[in-house]
């Protein structure tokens, strides 16, 4: 009777903390043979068994029959092990006797101690269990409440578990209070000694690619393809994406009716605004979309080494760079191409800069001019096309004096700039060593073997408010050429 007190007492615990009856059974057999070690100092010759369904406990202690006790705690006289269990008649000295030993002997001395392992224990489990389940579910989005604020981060709970969002996982502009509601996505699940550490953001990328997941069907189904993702977390993002069927538009698609999708979005991420452009297999026409709202007007593209100078009207450079250089990094994220963008005129000058002798350069003396016109080098543009072993093998060159000529050109050619135009920036030419001379992409019509027409002006959606005056076309029914979106 007892012992079914003893278990109802236990099962209602482990109910509590949602733990299963198999783990119950596991974790109270534990704990009896821990309380006989605490209570004889070994228990390596007992074992427990634990019926939960009839509500049994069985304790049982393996003990050697001998003429005279040595160690009480593994050794029984035949005398006792025959008042124990009369069976016991049968056995000899040396035999095994087998004793059951009564759970009520242990007394209330070690309650607290079991209580204590007993709660140790459930806790380990719970760890356990919550470990188990968020570390299959990383990349999945979840909704918790906010329990705590600290300076370096929050916390959040769902159910039993403890999420952790630390501040660079935020999203800056965003203040969190304690009880609001967050959705977030979890990034990585670690074991520690304090328990599981379950980490979700808000300002991941892979959090934007399942919310564009819940709010455009067709991306859940396969149909359409996020292929890039680039963000400056509570500002701007990029977005590449591309559609597995031809009659389907993706930007109009994820933008929805009336920007029904995006709103849904936008809202979530605080009015962040988002650029959704449709994938092209030409660089020339994907690097084009990516860096709306601007439209350059001509690329130059050096596909070895991912990289691209971009060419704008003088009144579409500011739009064309952005904020702090915003559009034109996220653009070259989401493309996977180093974009540098000029005005017309600004990279005229330049390249007419490039045509300049190095001995009409202060910080080339005569004797380095000399050594680099014995290899061929006389002017900027040949220097910047030069491989370095060329350059190193002219008598007199080193590493060191090479960095110098590299940095004595960038302070010519910025000069230069900023002499002829008041209102140009300084250039970064990047200059290093083996960097070609660009040259100038073919023609899009040219070369687009796909036969995909140039993509049409930018539309911009200034403002969420303003999506809903938009004359959106069905989600489903693609365009002739698919443009650029821009949301906030």
């Amino acid at each position: 009777m007892v012992n079914r007190e003893l278990i109802e007492v236990f099962s209602e615990i482990a109910r509590e903390k949602n733990v299963e009856r198999s783990e119950l059974a596991t974790i109270l057999e534990e704990l009896f043979l821990y309380v006989i070690e605490k209570e004889y100092g070994d228990s390596s010759n007992c074992s427990c068994i634990v019926n939960l369904d009839k509500g049994e406990i069985e304790i049982y202690a393996e003990k050697t029959i001998v003429e005279e006790i040595d160690d009480y705690k593994v050794e029984i006289t035949m005398e006792d092990a025959i008042e124990k269990e009369p069976d016991a008649a049968d056995l000899e000295v040396g035999d095994v006797f087998v004793e059951v030993i009564d759970p009520r002997m242990f007394g209330r001395r070690l309650v607290i101690t079991a209580k204590q392992f007993f709660a140790q224990r459930l806790r380990d489990v719970e760890r356990n269990y919550i470990y188990e389940d968020y570390a299959n579910r990383v990349g999945e989005i979840v909704i918790g409440v906010v329990h705590q604020v600290q300076r370096d981060g929050i916390f959040i709970n769902i159910e039993q578990a403890e999420l952790r969002m630390p501040k660079s996982e935020q999203i800056h502009s965003e203040r969190y209070r304690r009880g609001e509601t967050v959705r977030a996505v979890i990034k990585s699940v670690e074991v520690t000694p304090k328990g599981p550490d379950i980490v979700v953001s808000r300002s991941d990328n892979h959090f934007l690619y399942k919310l564009f997941e819940l709010e455009v069907p067709e991306i859940e189904d396969g149909i359409i393809d996020i292929r890039s993702i680039a963000r400056h977390p509570g500002e701007r993002a990029k977005i590449i994406v591309r559609s597995n069927d031809r009659r389907i538009d993706p930007v109009g698609a994820c933008v929805g009716m009336r920007g029904s999708r995006i709103q849904a979005i936008v809202r979530e991420l605080n009015n962040e605004k988002i650029d959704i452009v449709n994938y092209s297999e030409q660089v020339e026409i994907l690097v084009s979309r990516a860096l709306s709202p601007a439209k350059p007007v001509q690329l130059f593209i050096d596909d070895e080494k991912n990289y691209c100078v971009a060419l704008f009207d003088d009144d579409d450079l500011d739009a064309a760079i952005g904020r702090n250089g915003m559009n034109i990094n996220l653009a070259s994220k989401i493309t996977d191409y180093r974009i540098d963008a000029y005005g017309v005129k600004q990279y005229e000058r330049i390249q007419e800069d490039q045509k300049s002798l190095l001995i009409e350069i202060d910080g080339v003396d005569q004797t380095t001019a000399e050594s680099l016109n014995s290899i061929g080098v006389t002017v900027v543009s040949e220097l910047l096309d030069a491989d370095m072993d060329d350059l190193l093998s002219a008598q007199g060159i080193d590493d060191e004096s090479l960095d110098e000529i590299y940095e004595a050109v960038q302070s010519f050619i910025e000069r230069e700039v900023e002499t002829n135009d008041e209102e140009v920036e300084s250039v970064d030419l990047a200059l290093h060593a083996g960097e070609p001379i660009l040259e100038q992409a073919s023609e899009t019509d040219s070369n687009n073997e796909t036969g995909e027409p140039e993509p049409e002006e930018s539309k911009d959606i200034d403002s969420v408010e303003e999506i809903d005056g938009q004359e959106t076309e069905d989600d489903n029914v693609a365009e002739d050429e698919p443009v650029t979106e821009s949301a906030e």
